[in-house]
């Protein structure tokens, strides 16, 4: 394979592209392409909804549903897009912004969407620390630990396949839902005031503090990161490449998507429900609150485990379609391919030191008690004079908690932030004709896609400016002038806004190299190669890659030019003028290689290098003018992969030449 050719990009999520078979007919048929929305659905029910969820109840009762109901369709709406980005053209949104936009307008939205991924992951972290707390009282910083750890975890579903990985976060999924149910059971809520919730309106006494959690919830609902994994994720299944075959495709998953999303909407109300029916009128500052309430008002400490668990659940979930997130945009935007643990480290260490600078700042966090059946308090026996109620915990959070409400928060405005730069190159993509064929959204669709995309941004330039004014407001009760924030907020918010008025222009402004409507021809320009380089090691593994590159030199009558680099902390401080054993025996072994190559009748020369491999193959390809390179990648497993794997990728992103890896085994004997 041509690894880094620009002609051939690599496809979507590779390890488990296609890899889905689907059967001809029947209901197995639509069981083979459920699943893809279902790990979406995760990023609408994650801890930075909950949030928004209580935020929305607790203050406002059940007013707001109907933003939760908008969001819900905004979201069928976009998702359906992302979908159709992906069985149509085959590519990702990653992918099609790389291919559509200029190269930095590329790497700034790879950039923007990287933020927009890590702030994601950081309100996952922060549920699963905060679930860990509250279920087994397990303090923060060790929370943090566990948080890190569950990296592994994901790397050995991912091991055994897309399907494992979808039936997991079903798993998951259930236990949110099940935990909710049980809930609003308990809860008995106003099932009249529930129905009135769905009616548009804001709270006329407190129409600013509405409007603001209004559209809080709709940027914690709506997940930028979402549309891109989506469009890669419809990829794994293996249906026909046919104009029928992605109608049906398309058809299955609108199916699937209905049907989680929905169901993600049902975990957002019922969270919404439970706050408006026992905490109205409750000072319910974090999750720590709601937690330490539900005992109280609905008679069993069952609730409060109930909603630690469903917490917990939530974050791990999140955390599965992060990671797979991250490694869309990554190799979608720049063609950087991370291993898998690599990426899922990265990731999870950028979200982790934010919560682990607030953890250290706030001090030690006071153990939460168990709660306390609420029936114990009136058992006491008569004779020994009233009961003395139990110590009950302080009603304020500690400063750890609001610390990390306060970093919940943050987090759902840097995805406000993102979103806009999703969903106007998404509607571009998928109204465009000439790109997407018969399968173009069509007038009605296209209408409702930039209405929806004008709404969204709208809302959230509203929120930005709103969030805002608090951080100004927060900024000056503790003392500082509140210009610091608009002196740089602000600036920053006028930036992205030009930025995204570029972003939505250009498509419009880009000359068309073909027709509307017509596909261009790819220009198979002829190919010849006239210096070819090959990579060996001189241990008994050079064998195919010296048969391929010999091959091409044949058929391209070019001359090979034979490169090893000698390592090891000699060459690496001396170069060409260390004279030890390792080096005398590659010069001989090289020598006698080119020997044996020009018997062969192949015209050849030896180079050798000194050092680091990538940057010595990288130095030598150049000097020497390589049309071509030939290299060899090894099966090594584990360990010996961490430490041994590195060459290929780093030579990718230095060299413009094509590059040929060749699979190697050590020869028999």
């Amino acid at each position: 394979m041509v690894a880094g050719s620009a002609t051939t990009p690599a496809v979507s999520l590779e390890e488990v592209h296609s890899s889905v078979p689907i059967p001809k007919a029947g209901w197995r048929r639509l069981f083979a392409f459920a699943g893809p929305a279902f790990l979406i659905s995760v990023g609408y029910m994650d801890p930075g909804n909950w949030g928004t969820d209580i935020e929305a109840g607790s203050s406002f009762r059940y007013r707001l549903l109907w933003v939760l109901l908008m969001s819900n369709v905004m979201a069928v709406l976009l998702q359906s897009l992302a979908t159709r980005l992906g069985v149509v053209t085959g590519r990702d949104l990653a992918q099609a912004c790389r291919a559509n936009y200029p190269r930095p307008t590329a790497t700034a939205l790879w950039l923007l969407c990287e933020i927009a991924i890590a702030a994601c992951d950081l309100a996952e972290v922060i549920g699963t620390i905060v679930a860990l707390k509250l279920l087994f009282n397990l303090p923060y910083l060790w929370g943090l630990v566990v948080a890190a750890g569950d990296t592994f975890l994901l790397l050995a579903l991912q091991k055994r396949g897309v399907r494992l990985l979808e039936v997991v976060t079903l798993a998951l999924i259930g236990v949110i839902a099940v935990s909710f149910f049980a809930e609003i059971v308990l809860a008995r809520p106003d099932w009249a005031a529930v129905v009135r919730g769905f009616l548009p309106g804001l709270d006329p006494n407190r129409t600013g503090d509405s409007l603001y959690v209004a559209i809080g919830m709709l940027g914690a609902t709506v997940m930028p990161h979402n549309l891109y994994l989506h469009s890669a994720l419809v990829q794994t299944r293996a249906f026909d490449q046919t104009a029928e075959g992605k109608r049906q495709a398309l058809k299955y998953n609108l199916f699937d998507s209905l049907l989680a999303l929905n169901g993600a909407f049902l975990v957002n109300a019922a969270i919404l429900i439970l706050a408006a029916a026992k905490f109205a009128g409750e000072e319910v500052e974090t999750l720590q609150d709601a937690h330490r309430l539900l005992p109280e008002k609905l008679g069993t400490t069952v609730a409060a485990a109930l909603f630690a668990i469903a917490l917990l659940a939530s974050g791990q979930s999140s955390t599965f379609t992060g990671t797979l997130a991250g490694q869309v945009v990554m190799e979608g935007f720049v063609r950087f391919r991370l291993r898998p643990w690599a990426r899922r480290l990265l990731t999870r260490t950028v979200a982790i030191v934010p919560a682990l600078l607030v953890i250290a700042l706030a001090g030690r966090e006071p153990p939460i008690p168990p709660p306390e059946e609420p029936a114990a308090v009136a058992a006491a026996p008569a004779e020994m004079g009233p009961a003395v109620p139990e110590t009950v915990p302080e009603n304020k959070a500690s400063p750890a908690d609001k610390r990390l409400l306060d970093l919940l928060v943050l987090s759902q405005v840097v995805l406000s932030f993102q979103l806009p730069f999703d969903i106007v190159p998404l509607v571009h993509f998928t109204s465009d004709r000439g790109r997407m064929g018969e399968f173009a959204s069509r007038g009605w669709l296209k209408s409702l896609a930039w209405a929806c995309g004008v709404a969204v941004v709208g809302l959230n330039a509203v929120l930005i400016y709103l969030q805002m004014d608090k951080w100004a407001d927060s900024a000056e009760a503790g003392g500082w002038n509140p210009l610091w924030v608009h002196c740089t907020v602000g600036p920053l918010a006028l930036a992205l806004a030009a930025f995204l008025a570029w972003v939505t222009v250009y498509p419009v402004l880009r000359r068309r190299e073909a027709p509307e409507g017509e596909l261009a021809a790819p220009v198979l320009a002829p190919v010849r190669y006239g210096k070819i380089g090959v990579a060996v090691e001189l241990a008994g593994t050079d064998d195919e890659v010296l048969a391929q590159a010999a091959a091409l030199t044949r058929s391209h009558h070019a001359h090979l030019v034979v490169v090893h680099v000698v390592e090891g902390p000699g060459a690496q401080l001396y170069g060409s003028a260390v004279d030890d054993q390792e080096s005398r025996d590659d010069r001989r072994r090289l020598a006698e290689l080119i020997e044996h190559l020009r018997r062969d009748g192949l015209p050849a020369e030896g180079v050798l290098g000194y050092g680091v491999p990538p940057e010595e193959l990288t130095r030598i390809a150049r000097e020497r003018g390589f049309d071509l390179l030939v290299m060899g990648a090894h099966g090594h497993r584990l360990l010996a992969d961490m430490a041994l794997g590195q060459t290929v990728a780093p030579i990718l992103h230095r060299l413009a030449i094509p590059i040929l890896v060749v699979p190697t085994r050590p020869r028999t004997r």
